[in-house]
């Protein structure tokens, strides 16, 4: 025989659609590291009025509803600088980033996009004034969106053929 007795004034369970609304919000984002025959980075600096003006950074953004990570890298890339990858995305590594610009918690998935062939346009969408090839030793005093830290551990994954957890731009 069950002698339990409901608690006085216990918290009443939330339906489902209401638990979900108090759960945690993370922005989840897309970047693709591409590389030309000398291992520089193809980076894009941000266009003034932009979060990050100033700032250079790998070419990806936030997914869309419903959209998944690879997806997502892929549609930034070809915004963002007008270059259409085929294939399939190598996936090198992730990032959670407690906290971004006051946005709250940012986790970012990294694809590989392979090699920039000599000569390849870069058609620049008007969130970015520039755009160059980087080596990881002229980095050091650029103004960086995406860290050195986090730049030279993509790279080394992309060479390797492995992936690179981060928590907050460094290797965990």
């Amino acid at each position: 025989m069950d002698t339990t007795v409901p608690a006085q004034n216990a918290p009443r369970v939330l339906p489902r659609a209401e638990w979900v609304k108090t759960l945690p919000q993370t922005i989840v984002a897309s970047c693709v590291l591409l590389l030309d025959a000398e291992d520089r980075i193809l980076l894009l600096r941000y266009a003034g009025g932009q979060p990050a003006a100033g700032l250079w950074g790998l070419p990806g953004g936030m997914l869309d509803h419903g959209e998944d990570p690879a997806g997502a890298a892929r549609r930034e890339l070809h915004e963002e600088t007008g270059i259409a990858l085929e294939g399939d995305l190598p996936f090198i590594g992730y990032d959670h980033r407690a906290d971004v610009l006051g946005t709250g918690p940012v986790i970012d998935f990294y694809f590989h996009g392979g090699r920039l062939t000599a000569g390849q346009p870069v058609l620049r969408s008007t969130e970015h004034d520039q755009h160059g090839l980087f080596a990881l030793a002229d980095l050091e005093s650029t103004p960086l969106a995406t860290g050195l830290a986090t730049l030279t551990a993509l790279l080394n994954a992309a060479r390797t053929g492995t992936v690179v957890c981060l928590r907050d731009g460094l290797p965990r």
